[in-house]
């Protein structure tokens, strides 16, 4: 119904916030991550959101980043996950450590979120495994953000500092990307080949 807000946050709560908008008060539901990354006061910001209706309420859920939005929507999409249960799976992992626990097959990350068991972290790995973005894996050192020194004429270079930017030693990194530089031309797909390398040693 609505794709974003924009306007003031006037109150922050546990699991929820108040944006202002031409004074109407929205109550937002939103993972800590966002509460804590939007301004207060008179600091005019934009959430993301989605609307979920039902019989008797309707929902509003808000966002920082688009693709925090877009896991919550891949979440929902899940059978016997809801819109509180993903909310609680991001409250738990941001955005970047959530894919990369999908992607890697991190049963026991995906478990530390509340009201996720071993059979529903299971059906999350099995059905978003594939459907998680780069943007997502590699957040705010997607390509073309990576540091200054990775050559940008270079895909494997691009690759390499994203990893590093995430965690890994150079050491590491360089051999993942070893092992699948012959597989893939574009920085992206290095990233992705090379984490699901790292996560079957």
């Amino acid at each position: 119904m609505f794709a974003y807000l924009e306007g003031r946050v006037t109150e922050k709560g546990e699991g929820a916030l108040v944006l202002d908008v031409g004074g109407v008060g929205f109550l937002v539901s939103a993972s800590p991550q966002t509460i804590s990354r939007l301004p207060g006061g008179d600091v005019k910001c934009r959430i993301y959101t989605k609307m979920i209706v039902k019989e008797d309420a309707w929902d509003l859920y808000g966002f920082a980043t688009r693709e925090e939005k877009e896991m919550f929507e891949k979440l929902t999409a899940v059978s016997g996950v809801g819109p509180k249960t993903a909310l609680g799976v991001l409250s738990a992992l941001p955005v970047r450590d959530l894919a990369l626990a999908i992607v890697t097959g991190d049963l026991k990350a995906i478990k530390s979120a509340p009201g996720i068991g071993a059979k529903t972290a299971q059906r999350l790995m099995l059905e978003l495994k594939d459907k998680v973005s780069d943007e997502e894996l590699v957040g705010e050192f997607a390509v073309g953000k990576a540091p200054a020194q990775a050559p940008e004429s270079s895909a494997a270079q691009d690759a390499l500092a994203a990893l590093m930017a995430l965690g890994y030693t150079q050491a590491e990194a360089a051999g993942a990307l070893a092992k699948v530089k012959d597989q893939a031309t574009k920085a992206e797909e290095l990233i992705r080949l090379a984490l699901r390398a790292m996560s079957q040693r």
